[in-house]
């Protein structure tokens, strides 16, 4: 009788792969998210700040990272709080980003879960 070799492949590689992947696709729907809830309180004179609402994902080896900001120059005075400002917009308020994604917080917080198939949400998210 011939002996069968059990043959052992290493797929850990693919496998990280595919769940950064799924990850990533998460963090692109999360930022979508919030940033639609931040896009609601965002303050609208000439529409310059919200149309320069910019999302990036990026990969530092398995680690996936998002961001949201605004490209007008404007947008860090308008969010700050300790600069007072009246707004035409109803819906408009100070650290609008911040608040949105506090808001949007439960269903990026589900979404993360389906993408990475673990639990999220135990610790708070990092601002700059």
């Amino acid at each position: 009788m011939s002996r069968r070799r059990t043959r052992i492949v290493n797929r850990l590689p693919q496998f990280l792969e595919s769940a950064v992947g799924r990850l990533t696709v998460g963090v692109h729907r999360a930022l979508i998210m919030g940033g639609a809830e931040a896009s609601v309180m965002t303050p609208i004179d000439t529409s310059t700040l919200l149309n320069g609402q910019y999302r990036e994902v990026r990969r530092e080896g398995s680690r996936v990272i998002g961001t949201v900001g605004y490209t007008a120059e404007y947008a860090l005075p308008v969010h700050d709080p300790g600069n007072p400002q009246r707004f035409r917009r109803a819906t408009a308020q100070k650290e609008f980003l911040t608040k949105g994604f506090e808001r949007a917080r439960p269903a990026i917080e589900q979404e993360l879960e389906k993408a990475s198939g673990a639990k999220v949400g135990s610790g708070k998210a990092r601002r700059r």
